[in-house]
């Protein structure tokens, strides 16, 4: 069995302010607005894909945000969210698998509080604070890096990851991560290969933890990929590639 996980936004579908060409798909709708897209070519070949391997998407997006994505390939078998901490099966969340999650979190459930307290009175938030299903504080920020720093002064660094991207803020436990996700279920499943696809510094831990790991020309700080990386040259559509390179990996396995 080979198992293909990957990271939703900006590697499989991008925001309505991402320009990828007139030849797109609406992915996601959000209050009445088409909010994300993908190319048709990459329509066509996640078809493919979803055929040849084990499609997993694996996002730190919440239960509700990742329902609302359609990838045109239907229901996948398992969907890992919540940044790893919930797996859905067939479309209903596994609660064995979040047991697990929050046990492994159940001593940073102070630090989470102490977050959630330091962003309430942050005056550059702009957003609600969610604490989302007790694994992770997740809000926005005008000011995203000082909004970082308030939270790595406070918070004990050695048990909480503190990172944004974009506007976006994030207080994890070190515990909880797409990373430990991806052995979770591989080690479910006996998996042979694991092929992972990311498009941040957040997802090192995802593209580490699989045999082999597909990555955007931007991709911050390449020399932190551990395992057999696949780093797209300038041009192109990242999506693409992502899942052309995913079919060349499966064909010669």
């Amino acid at each position: 069995m080979i198992i293909f996980n990957t990271d939703l936004d900006k590697t499989l579908i991008y925001s309505y302010k991402h320009d990828i060409g007139n030849d797109k798909l609406c992915a996601e709708i959000y209050q009445g607005r088409q909010v994300s897209f993908v190319t048709r070519r990459t329509a066509e070949l996640l078809k493919r894909v979803n055929e040849t391997v084990l499609l997993v998407p694996t996002t730190t997006r919440t239960l509700e945000q990742y329902v609302r994505i359609d990838l045109g390939i239907g229901t996948p078998h398992y969907a890992l969210v919540c940044n790893g901490g919930i797996l859905i099966t067939d479309g209903e969340e596994d609660s064995g698998w979040y047991r697990e999650s929050f046990e492994r979190v159940e001593d940073c459930q102070g630090e989470l509080r102490l977050a959630q307290e330091v962003l309430e009175a942050d005056e550059n938030r702009s957003f609600e604070i969610r604490n989302v299903s007790s694994l992770f504080i997740f809000t926005k920020s005008d000011e995203p890096q000082l909004s970082v720093e308030l939270l790595r002064s406070a918070l004990d660094t050695s048990k909480m990851d503190v990172f944004y991207n974009g506007v976006k803020v994030y207080a994890v436990p070190k515990a909880l991560g797409k990373g430990a996700a991806v052995k979770r279920l591989r080690d479910r499943l006996g998996a042979e290969l694991v092929i992972a696809a990311g498009d941040s510094e957040f997802d090192v831990p995802l593209l580490n933890a699989a045999d082999e790991a597909i990555a955007p020309p931007d991709f911050p700080e390449p020399e932190k990929l551990t395992c057999k990386p696949h780093i797209m040259q300038s041009g192109g559509i990242f999506s693409e590639y992502v899942l052309e390179k995913v079919l060349e990996i499966a064909a010669h396995t």
